[in-house]
């Protein structure tokens, strides 16, 4: 447990570390050269910069709080990201049971699933019986209009929203030789690395991005802005080997799956934004836009890697 402690707090005040510098920078550059808000820029910059304290703050509690603090956070999480799904589906008055269904008892239930350990339920809890039990809720009220792409926009809400973000806390349950104690880690190496992957692209890009690599999907993202900041969230993954039970190679190669995961997940939510119209899931997150803007690549990544870590390490 001291290991434990000592790592976090290793990684706490380096995480302080790099918002400290990132606030002064940004509060340089507001003041020198945007001090009546005129550059978008640099005061979305800044907005980011706050955003990320109010976040790293958050998740410092629930690592704090512990098992339950991290399961609540992620309930919430996901709680939040279907509300911003469900508000741009097509749904009807006759998916409002569906829909209570959804928010009320599968989502609950997911995270009941994790607290209890029950892997073997909680991977087809949703995918099996989520899956058929929506359709059946909504068709007893009789509404064929749309219903196909009705019950599908539900499903996918679901498995985006709360399953695929629910195996970030489900780190917590795998069971790993010489590593008792400190899951915990496992999730902030995830969430850490997926999330720099984000912000370093965005910085390679802005530096030295040339050519879009997605203009109908993400005009902001480059080819060079991509492999720049995959390559480095790749070696910074690889130098955080010590937070895991992975080796400094092992610990590369599996920050790079997530970061390319992450990237494709970004292009498969800025789809769907494309396609209802609107440029950020909500405005929960000043500077991010809503909550799902800021899980899309964590969520595409999470069950890869939880997965990945599962069948290789973990003995359960």
């Amino acid at each position: 447990m001291s290991q434990v402690n000592s790592d976090l707090w290793t990684l706490v005040l380096g995480i302080l570390g790099v918002l400290c510098v990132a606030s002064t920078v940004g509060y340089i550059l507001h003041h020198r050269l945007s001090p009546n808000g005129s550059n978008a820029a640099i005061e979305n910059l800044n907005a980011r910069i706050k955003a990320w304290w109010i976040m790293a703050a958050l998740i410092g509690l629930a690592f704090l709080a512990g098992r339950i603090g991290v399961l609540l956070l992620f309930g919430f999480c996901s709680f939040a990201a279907l509300r911003e799904f469900i508000t741009l589906t097509n749904t009807k008055r006759a998916d409002h049971w569906a829909l209570a269904a959804a928010f009320f008892v599968v989502l609950p239930l997911q995270y009941f699933l994790l607290w209890e350990r029950q892997y073997g339920i909680f991977s087809i809890f949703i995918p099996v019986y989520a899956f058929l039990l929506m359709p059946i809720i909504s068709v007893l009220r009789g509404d064929t209009e749309r219903f196909l792409v009705r019950i599908a926009e539900v499903q996918w809400a679901l498995m985006i929203c709360v399953f695929c973000a629910s195996h970030v806390p489900a780190l917590l349950t795998l069971n790993i030789a010489g590593y008792e104690g400190r899951n915990v880690l496992l999730i902030a190496f995830l969430v850490i690395i997926v999330q720099l992957s984000d912000v370093l692209q965005y910085v390679w890009g802005k530096l030295f991005g040339r050519t879009k690599i997605a203009p109908k999907l993400s005009p902001s993202k480059t080819v060079e802005g991509f492999v720049g900041g995959v390559a480095s969230a790749t070696l910074i993954g690889a130098g955080l080997w010590w937070i895991t039970p992975f080796t400094p190679l092992q610990a590369g190669l599996l920050a790079f799956v997530i970061t390319m995961m992450g990237f494709f997940g970004g292009l498969v939510m800025s789809a769907i934004k494309r396609d209802r119209g609107v440029k950020d899931w909500g405005n929960l997150i000043e500077g991010h836009g809503g909550l799902i803007d800021r899980l899309d690549s964590v969520v595409f990544s999470a069950p890869i890697f939880f997965h990945l870590v599962r069948y290789w390490w973990s003995s359960t």
